[in-house]
């Protein structure tokens, strides 16, 4: 009871304190106003944006999805093909490994059944929604390419989440407005042309199947006819309602406009609809998709384009800001570019209902899945930038998904909750190797039940997270293996590392789930404490604790497991997780001088070619830890191609767009200035040489 008063106590002197670190406040509209976005073409793997977080529309330079077919993704679009004639799932088994003495299930490709096997891996999918499209026809009665087209100009203004094209067909003008609803799965879009009167701009939707591919940038079959249907009713004379199904899936589509037009199918067995506008030079249409029909959805484009301003405009005017616009260093532009627009990026494609993958919302990668290590690097910058409410949409996963981890850990024959790998919208994991035997994502709850208490001290997040963080801490508890010849607690084999780079069955005493076990359990009984939480029911927790193998050295500088051959010859590339256990985590079990040697060495030695995305803002963040914030701009500032950002502000990193180069980005900012526990000063992560005057506002200060 006196850590939830002390904690109440700074909450609420934190906010009586002024909210800019350097004079006035941030002239925030403004900030991101300079870094609106400017196109005069498609970019063909990065469609312009608009959504509201569940979901996305991507577009091209015509305002729609014309010259590039970019996607129209959900958080509720799933598919599965059929299941392997004679098979159901739960004809799958575990395999058996054999560890420390003991068989344990894990959740492998099943050898006698290779079929279901595959067919767990690519199901269920995420699906493409439908291509919303304009049909341009030049002069000569043929389909425009975009090379057609002149005078092309898209802007994307970031404040209103609104997309503005224009651009010329047969020496006439064509003006769109794209804009997302920012509670509904709906676009709303205006045309304005001459060339809607005669015919040479019409819209149209079509509908593909799915497809089995695992990194489409554009997704689905539009070539195939069979194995789903299209049926379209008229609600109204200016309103239809297209029904869809694939397999078992069922989804519509609700298309509404103002102003003259005739609506069509291309032919009877296609899923392609035409509209097509007639005696006007101005046309607006809603396009709204939805898991069920949905009643009284019309709405004005201006409604959804005054609701789009209004939600934009307290988005950014809510939790935290940055203006680096004083500063002498030359980089300051583009890092603030790529902030900003990580921003409205996030809010577009990560907001939702359940964890993002790590493509967002723009295409499908990994099957659409999202992978539970990576829910850290997408979502803990909202807590840090003080939106926990965006963060706090899709962590309820964990309690939803609590059922299966109770069962996934008992199929171990473990106590607590094993949480998943790589899963989608419900809680069965694709089984493999990397996913079965991968753990540096166990303790991710504590951590965001921990950010959550210290945001909102209460009873209430108490009793939200209970069952979470002591089942949690029960499995990893479990997990771990005692050495009676070492009197240690070990952890592996078998284990995926961070890197994915080692033999799991010869991986033991990794660094980084060593340090985050270790700051899990001290947090669990932290978390006991406030609970009043017997003694017994800690006791094993305090054991382990007590009795873990310590963190991995050699030759003055720590490795990345116990005793690993070669490990500055052979594994310097992929993640170096070494440097997250003092950087990303706040160094249980770290002794700082050791680290510190180790980070320049991995500076030195570490193949920079090889890494990618949340790398370099971990690297900065264990900079900033250890006090050199000239190397913390560096690393996130680092010419890798592995750390770029486009035009639009999507990044480089794995299979594109990687938004966990995004998020990470976010959280390093946020803690290099918001400081993080024992940092002191302002902006405590930039240089103080001059070089960089921040004004910053907001921020949660980091664990």
């Amino acid at each position: 009871m006196k850590k939830l008063i002390n904690l109440l106590s700074l909450f609420c002197l934190s906010a009586l304190l002024p909210l800019s670190a350097v004079g006035e406040p941030i002239d925030r509209e403004a900030v991101v106003k300079r870094h609106k976005v400017f196109t005069t073409g498609t970019l063909l793997k990065s469609p312009a944006q608009v959504g509201n977080g569940k979901f996305a529309f991507g577009m091209d330079i015509t305002g729609l999805q014309t010259f590039a077919p970019f996607n129209t993704l959900s958080d509720w679009g799933w598919h599965s093909y059929p299941l392997p004639e004679g098979t159901k799932v739960e004809d799958y088994r575990p395999v058996v490994v054999e560890t420390h003495g003991k068989k344990i299930a894990y959740e492998l490709r099943d050898p006698n059944q290779p079929a279901l096997s595959e067919w767990l891996t690519q199901n269920p999918h995420r699906i493409n929604l439908g291509r919303i499209a304009f049909r341009l026809l030049r002069e000569d009665g043929k389909e425009a390419r975009e090379l057609d087209i002149k005078a092309a100009r898209q802007e994307t203004d970031l404040w209103t989440g609104v997309v503005c094209s224009r651009f010329e067909l047969n020496r006439k003008e064509v003006k769109v407005r794209t804009v997302c609803h920012p509670e509904k799965d709906m676009i709303g879009v205006t045309v304005e042309s001459e060339l809607l009167k005669d015919g040479s701009v019409s819209i149209y939707l079509d509908f593909p199947y799915a497809d089995k591919r695992q990194f489409p940038h554009f997704m689905g079959r539009y070539d195939t006819i069979s194995g789903h249907t299209s049926s379209y009713e008229k609600l109204a004379s200016n309103s239809v309602r297209i029904s869809r199904t694939m397999d078992d899936t069922r989804y519509y589509t609700q298309l509404d406009w103002t102003g003259q037009a005739v609506f069509s199918r291309e032919s009877a067995d296609a899923h392609k609809f035409v509209l097509q506008p007639q005696n006007t030079n101005t046309i607006s249409f809603t396009c709204c998709f939805s898991p069920e029909p949905v009643d009284k959805v019309t709405e004005p484009v201006a409604s959804i384009e005054q609701k789009s301003a209004a939600s934009w405009e307290k988005y950014w005017r809510s939790g935290a800001a940055i203006d680096l616009s004083g500063s002498k260093d030359p980089r300051w532009l583009e890092l603030e570019r790529r902030v900003v627009l990580s921003q409205y990026l996030m809010r577009v494609n990560e907001s939702g209902l359940y964890p993002p993958q790590e493509s967002g919302l723009v295409n499908n990668g990994w099957y659409g899945r999202f992978h539970f290590e990576m829910i850290w690097w997408h979502g803990v910058h909202y807590g840090l930038w003080n939106r926990m409410e965006c963060f706090d949409r899709y962590l309820n996963v964990y309690k939803d998904f609590m059922p299966q981890a109770l069962e996934r850990a008992k199929s171990e024959g473990r106590s607590g909750a094993r949480w998943p790998k790589c899963t989608a919208n419900f809680n069965r994991e694709w089984p493999g190797s990397a996913h079965a035997y991968l753990i540096w994502h166990e303790p991710h709850p504590i951590y965001f039940a921990e950010m959550q208490y210290r945001q909102n001290p209460t009873p209430e997040t108490l009793a939200k997270w209970k069952e979470i963080v002591l089942n949690t801490a029960d499995y990893m508890a479990d997990y771990l293996f005692y050495d009676k010849k070492t009197k240690q607690y070990v952890l592996g084999p078998p284990v995926v590392v961070v890197s994915e780079n080692t033999d799991p069955l010869q991986t033991i005493n990794p660094i980084f789930e060593l340090g985050y076990f270790r700051y899990g359990l001290r947090t669990a009984l932290e978390w006991a404490d406030r609970l009043g939480l017997p003694e017994k029911k800690t006791r094993k927790w305090k054991e382990v604790l007590s009795k873990m193998a310590p963190l991995p050295v050699a030759d003055g500088v720590y490795t990345t497991y116990e005793g690993i051959p070669d490990m500055w010859t052979k594994y310097t590339y992929e993640h170096p997780a070494l440097t997250g256990v003092y950087g990303m985590l706040p160094g249980d079990g770290v002794d700082q001088a050791t680290f510190k040697r180790t980070l320049e060495k991995v500076t030195k030695e570490w193949q920079f070619d090889r890494i990618w995305g949340w790398d370099f803002p971990m690297l900065a963040m264990a900079a900033a830890r250890t006090g050199q914030p000239k190397l913390a701009i560096d690393m996130l500032m680092h010419p890798s191609a592995g750390f770029q950002f486009d035009e639009h502000g999507l990044a480089t990193g794995g299979p594109f767009p990687y938004f966990p180069s995004n998020g990470a980005l976010l959280t390093a900012i946020a803690m290099m200035c918001g400081g993080w526990d024992g940092s002191s000063g302002d902006a405590p992560g930039f240089p103080k040489d001059g070089s960089w005057t921040v004004r910053y506002e907001g921020f949660v200060p980091m664990q």
